[in-house]
């Protein structure tokens, strides 16, 4: 489950790992301080889906090893909530962000003459 080389829909679904990399390293604090999570645990749980968000990131160019990152990601996201549970719902934006993109990305490669080299008829 990859897209394209050329898909604009990879830049999509690049940013949404460097935001989920941000909101999942901010979620550590929130981790100590609202929900009384020891300190070790939240920066292995947090931290460590932090970085699997930007291995991830910078895997993408390498798509057979990147995209499967990218769904890990977003597991890894939603199962946060296990940990804090506000982490359900913003892991669940996140996973819904990857997932439309990643539809329309399919979308985007499935139209005529995507890819060919045809030229696409112009109104006007």
């Amino acid at each position: 489950m990859m897209l394209d080389g050329k898909n604009p829909m990879g830049k999509v679904l690049l940013s949404v790992l460097i935001f989920e990399a941000v909101c999942t390293g901010l979620a550590v604090p929130v981790m100590i301080n609202v929900d009384a999570v020891a300190m070790g645990e939240a920066i292995l749980f947090g931290g460590g889906t932090a970085l699997l968000a930007l291995i991830a990131t910078a895997l993408l160019r390498m798509p057979k090893v990147g995209y499967p990152l990218g769904w890990l990601t977003q597991v890894a996201c939603v199962a946060l909530g296990f940990v804090t549970t506000g982490m359900f719902f913003v892991g669940g934006m996140f996973a819904a962000l990857w997932v439309i993109s990643f539809v329309l990305g399919k979308r985007l490669e499935a139209l005529p003459g995507r890819g060919d080299g045809a030229a696409t008829p112009h109104a006007g």
